[in-house]
């Protein structure tokens, strides 16, 4: 464990250049690791609670990077972390109370070319955030679309109606 310790250096902050770079490096595969075990859904389109794990993460990596927190204790409440929202994830595929709490649920914005306003502001999406999302699905008009959903991610997804024949 002193060789360790002589490797990555103290945690008051007084960690020389190579011990940071160790640290780097140490960190680097660490969060690969994490990131494996929270699985990729986390870091990609994420629900508020990804988003809450992934900035915990990386904050816990900064400060154990810097020697800001406990080098080894601060890797195992990460992990601890990470392995909770996993578990998390799961238990959420297979019970739909905790589910519901834990995720975003997708909106209606748009139901066959009609926008719902009073949805748009309980989400706090503009006319001009749902535009854009349009203009995104080479979309033009209100009327050209189907159905629109916020999803839980945040991202609007648009189905277009289908051309008259």
């Amino acid at each position: 464990m002193e060789m360790f310790r002589q490797l990555i250096g103290p945690d008051d902050g007084g960690a020389s250049a190579l011990q940071l770079s160790a640290r780097a490096v140490i960190l680097l595969i660490y969060g690969l690791v994490c990131i494996r075990v929270a699985g990729r859904k986390t870091f990609s389109q994420a629900s508020p609670l990804d988003i809450v794990v992934a900035v915990v993460v990386g904050s816990n990596i900064s400060r154990a990077m810097t020697g800001k927190a406990p080098f080894l204790a601060t890797l195992a409440a990460t992990l601890v972390l990470v392995c909770l929202h996993r578990l998390l994830a799961m238990l959420t595929l297979r019970w739909t109370p905790l589910a519901s709490l834990a995720k975003a649920r997708p909106t209606r914005l748009i139901v066959e070319g009609v926008p719902d306003e009073a949805a748009m502001a309980r989400h706090g999406v503009s006319r001009e955030d749902l535009l854009e999302a349009l203009r995104m699905e080479q979309v033009e008009r209100l009327e050209d679309v189907r159905l629109a959903v916020l999803e839980g991610g945040g991202k609007i997804s648009v189905l277009p109606r289908k051309p008259a024949s």
